[in-house]
């Protein structure tokens, strides 16, 4: 195992959902808009639970609601005052980095400083075709916009050229962030040519931890802390995304869990070719070196405080929506990891 550790300063700890389309207590599905709107009251219980970070995602399929996400997160910036506000992911290959930069500065302003994006090339692709983009254009179009996001997050006059939109001349992008710098990360699911990406533009990482032992990603934090340093920048953090659910005992986060999970990687096992889910594999991902966080408030704290120590983490993020999953179920889950999981993961790393 990594002899890394946690960074000198205090481990986030934050929840993202895609705004996944739920069921009432009746098994019935969920009108999107009422799903959006349940969204604004979880971030709100996120904040009041004392977490760090509340993040939504960017999809444009039947099964997610959240197709604009600094919307949402304007309304969220609104009703909360000090929780952080941020995309998780947001697809920067099929959309424009200076309408995208012009949004989250949108955000920034009217949550007086708490917005940051993660950006990522999506691991979903059906947002290329839908806004004109070429699936064989999918590293070059990302390569360019983070190039040119790269820039313009630090406020400042940008000349840019490249083969996926107008040229930039000394231009200026408004509102400018009040701070002077848009806090970015980029996120990768584990391909180190977009670790030494991140690397190279002196960004933080975030790693999309979705399946197998989360320590096999311990080479790509070297990968990328040698790439900055080959690349001239400084240290930047390290995060991470995790699937899970908080419960009152390990037994019954998994029951709760298991059958909304069960229908979301069945059908997207069907679309990617994948087996159907099993309950053997399902359990042994919520296993102590399994990648899924879903179980009691112990049982979730240990496993976030040994990644951290093993990964260097500086934050720790949980998706706490899983397809169907109700929206009860959700905000007390979001409870417990707020006001039970987070202490003791904060005792556990200053022992």
């Amino acid at each position: 195992m990594s002899t890394q550790s946690t960074p000198d300063t205090q481990l986030e700890i934050g929840v993202e959902t895609f705004g996944d389309i739920t069921e009432d207590s009746n098994g019935v599905k969920l009108n999107p808009a009422q799903v959006i709107r349940n969204v604004v009251a979880e971030a709100k219980a996120a904040e009041a639970a004392g977490l760090d970070f509340f993040g939504v995602g960017e999809h444009h399929r039947d099964d997610y609601s959240i197709s604009a996400p600094e919307v949402v997160l304007g309304a969220i910036a609104s009703v909360t005052k000090n929780i952080r506000l941020g995309s998780a992911v947001t697809v920067l290959s099929s959309d424009d980095p200076v309408r995208v930069y012009e949004r989250f500065a949108t955000v920034d302003a009217l949550s007086n400083g708490r917005a940051e994006v993660i950006l990522g090339r999506g691991s979903f692709i059906e947002s290329f075709p839908l806004f004109g983009y070429e699936l064989t254009d999918y590293e070059l179009l990302f390569e360019e916009k983070l190039a040119l996001f790269a820039k313009l997050r630090k406020s400042e006059p940008v000349s840019w050229s490249g083969q996926t939109r107008s040229a930039l001349r000394n231009q200026s992008v408004y509102p400018p962030i009040e701070t002077g710098n848009l806090d970015t990360w980029v996120g990768v699911g584990g391909s180190p040519e977009s670790v030494v990406r991140a690397g190279r533009h002196g960004l933080p990482l975030f790693l999309a931890i979705i399946g197998g032992s989360p320590m096999a990603f311990e080479p790509l934090t070297r990968l990328y802390k040698r790439s900055l340093e080959e690349s001239g920048h400084q240290p930047q953090k390290i995060g991470a995304h995790f699937h899970g659910l908080v419960a009152d005992t390990d037994q019954e986060a998994l029951d709760l869990l298991w059958p909304h999970y069960k229908i979301t990687m069945d059908r997207l096992g069907a679309e990617r070719g994948w087996p159907p889910a099993s309950r053997m594999r399902f359990e042994a991902s919520a296993a102590a070196n399994g990648s899924m966080l879903a179980g009691s408030p112990e049982t979730v704290a240990t496993k976030i405080a040994t990644f951290a120590k093993g990964l260097g983490l500086s934050r720790v993020d949980i998706k706490y929506s899983n397809g169907t999953l109700p929206h009860e179920t959700m905000m007390r889950s979001i409870e417990l990891l707020g006001t039970k999981v987070k202490p003791m993961v904060l005792e556990m790393l200053a022992a």
